[in-house]
């Protein structure tokens, strides 16, 4: 099973206000989000948990980067 990319014209008309979010400046959002568009929940739960993630707390953003990069190479992510 495969599921497209969807631009921000293709996806739900809930998550275009998403897209903008993560589109900034530049008005770019990354494949991956692309890809969970097509379950608008699940990328609307990603967000928030994301957000959780990258807010300032006991762990310096250097290191949380350092596992995220850690666990992509483990997992022999793409990304």
């Amino acid at each position: 099973m495969t599921f497209p990319l969807l631009e921000k014209d293709q996806a739900a008309e809930s998550v275009r206000p998403i897209y903008d979010k993560l589109g900034g400046k530049t008005g770019k959002v990354l494949n991956f989000f692309k890809l969970m568009a097509n379950k608008p929940d699940a990328l609307k739960a990603f967000l928030e948990f994301y957000q959780a993630v990258w807010a300032p707390g006991a762990l310096a953003p250097k290191i949380k980067e350092l596992a995220y990069l850690t666990a992509s190479t483990y997992n022999l992510c793409e990304y």
